[in-house]
């Protein structure tokens, strides 16, 4: 029998050979803007909200603004070795430093909303809400804020959202190419392509632009509207009690040598206020209470109309690694804090002052330091000026012999006697001792790490410090060699660094300088190295030179 012809199957044999070519299969689904694209969305929206937040932060306070107010709640509750380490790294611009980190987590979380949002419009409102309820619950959470404080992020998140809409779903999207799979699936607008992108592409630079105009005229604003003017028709009286001329023989001739008086613009500034404080003059008041007999209320000018005194006083952050630049010295204005005290009367067992800042931030101060005879002020003025606005004003304490962060309250508003017992200010419970006399501490400042120098003689320079007991000797030595005596330059009083400089006989080579400083009771500073934490660090600067 003849075989029955096979039927071939329905599907057809397996294709063979090349396959055909045609266009490549798009990247992305038919209608969603490319990841790179809508990340753009994402970060333009976060800018606008920021921006826009910035400029409603002029009515309702600095500190309401989303990015200063998250990073006052990171200021206050980041690990300590975290913000020790970021002091380290970038000591006086920290602060900076936080908001740019701020920032740059920021644009990265909008990215990815962004991306997100391209595949599902309501998973990028959703983001938007989650950043405007963290930056409205931060801002409440700031000291003295009311519920307008929350009118920054709600109408900032508002205008984010709506531009996320307008890039990703809205007029501003770009029209999608129509897939060759699904010819009728996507209707094509006119124009689309490379000219929409484009299109896009200059929405989102303009709405970043916006952004920026708006954010930057907001602090300007702000600025506007702070104390500046208020400062500058400050006049302050003449001391009753000016302080001593400057000696002969401060400032010797050494190259690279801090001056013995710190200026303004140069002191250095560590606090916790990622927005300085703007405070009026003429609202200011300041109230001594607590475990006091006498409960006193003082205005600005109460103030300057009291008895006012002029001392120069060295002031030093606890923050400052041995060999660094965390300390200055200054011509300071102000009340003396005793007759206060002793006109409030302190009660028994009162033997702690908290400073209370505008801001909410908080130092103890050991009421006895305050009593004892130093010259503790109530400071108005900083070198012959009104306080500047960054360094406390209208009023800030300055304490000889105390670190700042027990004793040196900017912008205070409180003076409350209480006990050691029953509160611990601000960074005690941050793992910092609750009382922090400044210790014995000298410093190399010429020659420079690393200096190449030439041989003969050559000025080693720098200045110690023992704020209320003095300095009595600072001694260097190179290599393993023998302590020599250095020249001390004269200092107006026991409460300021002391400036000291040595003739150096260098020879070639590789050599090692090393500092060490004795204090007015004797005492030398230690050798061993111990950290800042958690009352101050230890311990002798050395510098390594190579002389050719």
């Amino acid at each position: 029998m003849t075989p029955e012809p096979t039927v071939p199957d329905a599907t057809g044999p397996e294709p063979t050979g090349p396959e055909p070519t045609g266009p490549a299969a798009p990247t992305e689904p038919p209608g969603r803007l490319p990841g790179p694209l809508a990340a753009l969305a994402g970060v333009a929206a976060a800018a606008l909200a920021l921006g826009l937040a910035e400029l409603v932060a002029v009515g309702t306070g600095a500190r309401s603004a989303p990015l200063v107010a998250v990073g006052g709640v990171v200021v206050d509750t980041v690990p300590e070795p975290l913000k020790q380490f970021a002091i380290d790294v970038f000591g006086v611009h920290d602060k900076t430093a936080l908001l740019i980190g701020t920032g740059v987590l920021l644009a990265g979380f909008a990215a990815v909303i962004g991306v997100l949002a391209a595949r599902r419009l309501a998973v990028g409102f959703a983001g938007i809400a989650v950043f405007g309820v963290i930056g409205a619950v931060a801002a409440l959470t700031r000291p003295g804020a009311g519920p307008a404080a929350v009118l920054p992020a709600v109408i900032g998140v508002s205008a984010a959202a709506l531009l996320l809409w307008a890039l990703l779903a809205g007029p501003l999207r770009p029209a999608a190419a129509a897939s060759p799979a699904e010819p009728a699936s996507i209707p094509v607008r006119p124009g689309a392509g490379t000219a929409d992108r484009r299109r896009f592409l200059s929405s989102v630079g303009v709405s970043v632009g916006a952004a920026l105009i708006t954010g930057a005229g907001g602090r300007w604003l702000a600025q506007r509207r702070g104390v500046a003017t208020a400062r500058s028709a400050v006049t302050l009286p003449a001391p009753v009690d000016a302080a001593p001329p400057l000696p002969s023989g401060v400032d010797p001739a050494a190259p690279g040598l801090s001056r013995y008086v710190t200026t303004n613009r140069d002191f250095y500034r560590i606090d916790t206020a990622l927005a300085v404080p703007q405070v009026d003059p003429d609202e200011w008041q300041l109230r001594i209470h607590g475990r006091v007999t006498n409960p006193i209320t003082l205005s600005y000018a109460d103030l300057l109309g009291m008895d006012l005194v002029e001392r120069y006083v060295t002031l030093a952050c606890v923050s400052n690694e041995v060999g660094g630049d965390l300390i200055g010295n200054a011509r300071w204005l102000g009340v003396p804090v005793r007759d206060l005290l002793v006109e409030a009367g302190p009660l028994p067992g009162a033997d702690q002052v908290v400073g209370r800042s505008v801001d909410g931030w908080t130092c103890g101060t050991p009421t006895e330091a305050l009593l004892d005879g130093r010259d503790a002020l109530l400071a108005v003025g900083m070198n012959g000026q009104p306080l500047p606005v960054e360094h406390g004003f209208p009023v800030r304490m300055v304490v000889p012999g105390l670190y700042g962060y027990v004793s040196a309250c900017k912008w205070v508003t409180e003076l409350q006697l209480t006990s050691f017992a029953d509160f611990d200010a601000y960074w005690v419970p941050r793992g910092w001792a609750a009382e922090g006399p400044i210790k014995t501490q000298s410093r190399i400042d010429t020659p420079r790490v690393r200096a190449e120098l030439s041989a003969g003689t050559v000025p080693v320079a720098g200045v110690a410090w023992a704020p209320h007991r003095g300095i009595s000797g600072v001694e260097v030595r190179v290599d393993d060699g023998p302590w020599r005596p250095a020249e001390l330059a004269p200092a107006v009083s026991a409460d300021t660094w002391v400036q000291w400089v040595w003739q150096w006989p260098a020879t070639s080579g590789e050599h090692l300088l090393q500092v060490r400083a004795t204090d007015g009771t004797g005492a030398t500073q230690p050798e061993l190295r111990q950290p800042v934490a958690p009352d101050g660090a230890t311990g002798w600067h050395s510098v390594r030179v190579t002389v050719q």
